[in-house]
């Protein structure tokens, strides 16, 4: 029979896996570690069919290091099986290419730590089949009571799976969301070391694919996810089985109430520092997209006026460069996210003069023409007075080189996802933020989501090269997540992404994200309040934007 590899036809025999047809280039490229089919993610071992259109994914992408991950998970899990079956084990958060990892009640050992990674690579080295078994629900209820566990057992729960599945490697078995290797060998490099009460488990990063880089310490990044983690456990909300056994039981207004008051109460706290230390007069906000920054300023200037100060807000997008001044990036497009793209001597010589009380002339970027007009618009700043300023440089200083750093207060925001769909299956903050910007686009901005997920590989770079490096500079950091909020965001996101063609290169990750929203049981917009971050996103708020 034929299919398609890199637009070329090749006959092969028939009932043939991708990794029997392909066996050469896997010997030749250790870090190939599945395959796209017809625009599907799939495992190495799935079976060929007439006029398939293949793609061999490796390490250094999105889904390839995705997966590469949940390997690398996967095996820890079975050594801990095997070593310390008695221990529960928790995957926390992200942190710098790690996965930080808790024991229950344990504080691990430097022996314990040592054990498990001699067990992992033990596990690596011998190459053992990881197997998908797929079962009806009542096999899987059948199943789950034989071997008294309940692991996976939100696949029963979810009204809108027929299957239960779960990966199995030797007498080993636990539920893992999304495509695994299909053996243990396919995991290469890694390292676990002991951190704080818990654990690493390292892997290397996805532009270096054959190294592990030091770990950078983010510590305050650590302390924000941390204490939003204290809280919701303490609630009893740290899985998402336990969200939706709350919405069934009619509870979701409680959850609402609960997550928007600690925003709410994080904001207050934030403002009342501001307003403690009198030489603070100007603050700068930055975070990834869809962190909800706008949202926040507006919040956090009620706060601040509680308080006794006036906000004045400049947007750094009213000081870009003339149009022929813009910085070209390596594909020769306008690099509008490099600092060289704002025109800082003009943008510290008002900042200096409003903070010296003088009065300024605020541009207005055009940004159709690509150059600043003037009309006529004055600001100066009275000594109640304090200016807001967000933008992707903020946390930079030399985006304010002018300004002394006492007058400055950084505040760094994202959606620092803490809930995990169970034990070893944690969400994304990256997942939560494209969600948020696929409903906004398409509400706002007139995108379809294809378009959103077509970009959203740029904006992450962006990202990577302007905020992330800085986000240990801020004086505080705000968790703009709500523990409700994908139950709320699914019902939009849903119709968007299964509107996305099967010939699109978007499918795969539609799909994906599709399938991972059905997890969540549904709230109505009907009872998020109209002061809500989340409003940003879904347009019913109070707010102007």
């Amino acid at each position: 029979m034929k299919i398609i590899y890199k637009n070329i036809v090749m006959e092969i025999e028939e009932n043939q896996r991708v990794r029997d047809v392909f066996i050469e280039k896997l010997e030749e490229d250790k870090n190939i570690i599945a395959c796209k089919v017809n625009n599907e993610i799939k495992s190495l071992n799935y079976e060929l069919k007439e006029n398939d259109q293949i793609e061999l994914i490796d390490t250094s992408t999105r889904d390839g290091g995705r997966i590469y991950t949940r390997g690398l998970l996967f095996i820890m899990a079975k050594a801990f099986k095997e070593l310390y079956p008695e221990l529960l084990l928790t995957v926390n958060y992200q942190l710098s290419n790690s996965m930080l990892c808790e024991i229950h009640k344990t504080i691990p050992t430097e022996e314990l730590i040592n054990n498990v990674k001699q067990k992992m690579q033990e596990i690596i080295d011998r190459n053992i089949e990881i197997k998908r078994v797929e079962m009806s629900k009542q096999e899987a209820i059948e199943f789950m009571e034989k071997e008294n566990t309940i692991i996976g057992k939100m696949q029963i729960e979810n009204q809108e799976k027929s299957t239960f599945s779960l990966y199995f490697c030797e007498e080993y078995y636990n539920y893992f969301y999304g495509v695994m290797p299909i053996s243990t060998g396919y995991i290469r490099l890694f390292d676990i070391m002991k951190y704080n009460d818990g654990f690493l488990i390292r892997y290397p990063d996805k532009k270096s694919p054959n190294e592990i880089k030091e770990y950078k310490e983010t510590k305050k990044l650590l302390s924000s996810l941390k204490e939003y983690e204290d809280i919701y456990r303490i609630l009893g909300l740290y899985t998402l089985d336990k969200v939706n056994k709350m919405i069934r039981e009619g509870r979701e207004k409680e959850l609402i109430l609960l997550s928007e008051a600690l925003h709410e109460k994080k904001i207050s706290q934030i403002a009342d520092k501001i307003a403690q230390n009198k030489n603070k007069r100007i603050i700068l906000i930055a975070g990834p997209s869809s962190s909800g920054k706008t949202t926040f300023a507006k919040r956090l200037g009620i706060q601040l006026r509680l308080n006794g100060l006036k906000p004045k807000t400049i947007s750094v997008d009213n000081y870009f460069v003339e149009r022929d001044q813009t910085p070209i990036d390596e594909l020769g497009n306008y690099n509008f996210e490099a600092l060289e793209a704002v025109d800082l001597k003009l943008f510290n010589s008002h900042l200096v003069k409003l903070l010296n009380g003088e009065e300024v002339e605020m541009p207005k970027f055009n940004f159709k023409e690509g150059h600043k007009e003037y009309n006529g618009d004055k600001m100066s700043l009275a000594d109640d007075e304090i200016l807001v300023i967000e933008g992707i440089h903020c946390l930079n200083d030399k985006l304010t080189p002018e300004i002394p750093k006492e007058q400055k207060f950084k505040i760094y925001i994202s959606a620092l996802t803490v809930l995990n769909i169970d034990y070893y299956n944690r969400i994304s903050t990256t997942d939560t933020r494209v969600i948020r910007r696929t409903v906004r686009d398409n509400q706002f901005r007139s995108y379809d989501a294809e378009k959103t997920l077509a970009t959203w590989y740029s904006v992450s770079e962006g990202e990577e090269k302007n905020i992330f490096p800085f986000q240990e500079e801020a004086d505080v950091m705000f968790n703009t997540s709500l523990i409700y909020e994908l139950n709320v965001l699914r019902e939009y996101a849903i119709p968007l992404y299964e509107s996305i063609s099967k010939d699109s290169p978007e499918y795969s990750e539609a799909k994906r994200l599709c399938r991972f929203l059905k997890y969540f049981e549904p709230i109505g917009i009907e009872n998020v309040p109209k002061n809500s971050l989340l409003q940003e996103f879904i347009g019913k708020g109070i707010f102007d934007y």
